[in-house]
């Protein structure tokens, strides 16, 4: 279970995260490596605060891509990243 943040940072007026990768070696001295590479994931519908009416709209209120990629709205990336 999460807390649900009712005043999200938007963009374009939707909720998004950021998904970045990163290994922590060693701790002291602190040794880290960060993966060049990562994701944003953004929901489909613009955000809404919750209500009763539109609690279970799940694109207006989750990043998941298993949710969101079956929206009429989804829009695939084609975009493909070169080393």
């Amino acid at each position: 279970m999460q807390h649900y943040i009712d005043n999200p940072l938007l963009l374009d007026k939707k909720k998004f995260d950021l998904r970045l990768y990163v290994l922590v070696n060693k701790l002291d001295p602190v040794e880290a490596y960060f993966c060049t590479e990562g994701l944003v994931r953004m929901c489909t519908e613009q955000y809404k605060k919750p209500t009763l009416k539109n609690y279970k709209d799940m694109c207006v209120h989750l990043t998941n891509y298993s949710m969101n990629k079956n929206s009429e709205k989804y829009i695939e990336a084609d975009t493909e990243f070169d080393d």
